[in-house]
């Protein structure tokens, strides 16, 4: 996210408030599943992707897109993400932002610092942790839409495509993390 080219290109939609309501009583068991599957599989192809946090490898982090009604817990060691209606307390930091924000850094085609001087991403406590995270992501160069239309086997390459799709309505054009749109 240091990377020039991956300067913010204005501000990104966010999910409609009626469809974040209607989303509001979906279980949330099947989501994380599969983005426990997709977190396994990005720690299998990339197994140092968390020993970049150094002292911060126990930390948890609290993810919370500001569009939605659920939050994220993630863990390095052991890897584990949980979704959750509510940021727990008891927490080593706390990111918010929208979803296409979120997803547009965790593939490096933002920058931070910008959405974090433009007050689209909000980082509270050990920022240090959170920075370590950030830098961490950044060396795995994560393609999502690779990463989770993996798990769907003979069917993964119309599910990236879809993916792919998606991630261009909401994040900008397909392609690496890490590149400019």
């Amino acid at each position: 996210m240091n990377d020039p080219s991956a300067a913010s290109p204005g501000p990104l939609p966010t999910i409609p408030p009626l469809v974040a309501l209607a989303m509001r009583p979906l279980p949330l068991l099947p989501l994380q599943l599969v983005l426990a599957g997709v977190l396994r599989r990005i720690h299998r192809r990339n197994p140092a992707i968390f020993d970049r946090l150094g002292d911060h490898a126990r930390a948890r982090f609290g993810i919370k897109p500001i569009d939605l009604p659920f939050a994220f817990v993630v863990e390095a060691r052991p890897p584990r993400l949980s979704v959750v209606r509510d940021l727990p307390r008891g927490l080593d930091a706390r990111i918010s932002a929208s979803l296409a924000n979120l997803l547009a850094l965790l593939e490096g085609r933002v920058d931070g610092d910008a959405l974090m001087f433009s007050r689209e991403l909000v980082v509270e406590g050990d920022v240090e942790a959170v920075l370590a995270l950030r830098n961490a992501i950044d060396d795995a160069q994560l393609d999502l839409a690779a990463e989770a239309s993996s798990l769907f086997g003979p069917l993964g390459a119309p599910a990236r495509r879809a993916f792919e799709a998606a991630r261009g309505r909401v994040i900008g054009s397909s392609g690496q993390g890490g590149q400019s749109r």
